[in-house]
């Protein structure tokens, strides 16, 4: 079965037939795997080491590291 890639925003994208999808049996949250010449859609396994605490603090981290005043900081240090 062919596809093209289309422009998506900023992004590319293909659209998955929907036959297709229901034969691979895959929904919700997938991990893409390139090597030269393919890209694989595989399900994605949730790593018990990630905890939804974890995540949150990723957030909160971002939420205070993307700031104007970090950047001033860091860039102090050049």
């Amino acid at each position: 079965m062919k596809a093209s890639i289309v422009t998506i925003g900023n992004s590319k994208g293909i659209r998955i037939p929907k036959p297709l999808l229901e034969e691979s049996g895959l929904s919700g949250d997938v991990e893409l795997k390139a090597v030269k010449g393919e890209i694989k859609i595989v399900a994605a396994t949730r790593d018990p080491k990630i905890s939804e605490t974890m995540l949150l603090s990723e957030k909160v981290l971002a939420r205070d590291w993307l700031r104007p005043e970090e950047d001033e900081a860091w860039s102090s240090l050049q």
